[in-house]
């Protein structure tokens, strides 16, 4: 089937995917209080690098919203929501979507993810984003990969350089992170340029 046209081969919630360390998986109302712990836990660290939390971010009825807004996405074939887990212990680390996907000529997609404060700089997204090439690639059959970080944010730069993503690009006044419109460093990854070891 070309890829102009692919449906997944799976009806819902997309797969499990597995990696060395971690492993990725739609979200579940059941992640809820582990969710909801770790994001608090890691608040100001995530904040200089995340749009504006709402007032009620961490409660359960936001949560819902929150998985409302990923089945339709997944869907409607838009976006896919992923947690990033330890496969030692099954214990949440944070999270990995992939949105905006477009078809038609573009085949591509937008690739954002968020690391738990307590295991970041431990190589666990290193591990993360490589594992969510072959959806991307092969289930999905996109054709290019999307991502963007603030200049300042030197261990999310490094995680997409060792990934293989290439720098593009510097967009002006790009996203609103912290309340503010920020500047961001352009990356892509195109099918042909994944490494061997993905």
């Amino acid at each position: 089937m070309s890829a102009f046209l692919r449906n997944p081969p799976w009806i819902g919630s997309p797969p499990t995917l597995k990696g060395q360390r971690v492993y990725l998986r739609a979200p579940q109302l059941s992640d809820w209080s582990e969710w909801a712990r770790l994001r608090a836990a890691s608040r100001d660290f995530l904040t200089p690098w995340e749009p504006t939390w709402l007032e009620d971010e961490l409660t359960k009825n936001a949560y819902r919203r929150r998985l409302r807004r990923y089945a339709r996405d997944s869907r409607d074939g838009v976006g896919y929501a992923f947690f990033v887990f330890r496969r030692e212990d099954d214990c949440l680390l944070g999270g990995i979507t992939l949105s905006n996907v477009r078809r038609g000529v573009t085949q591509s997609c937008s690739m954002g993810y968020w690391m738990g404060q307590p295991y970041a700089g431990q190589g666990l997204m290193q591990d993360g984003v490589p594992t969510s090439l072959s959806f991307v690639f092969d289930e999905l059959g996109l054709h290019r990969l999307e991502a963007a970080c603030l200049s300042t944010n030197d261990a999310s730069t490094t995680v997409l350089l060792k990934t293989g993503f290439q720098k593009e690009g510097y967009a002006r006044k790009y996203l609103r992170i912290n309340g503010k419109w920020s500047d961001h460093v352009l990356f892509a990854m195109l099918q042909t340029d994944r490494k061997d070891d993905t």
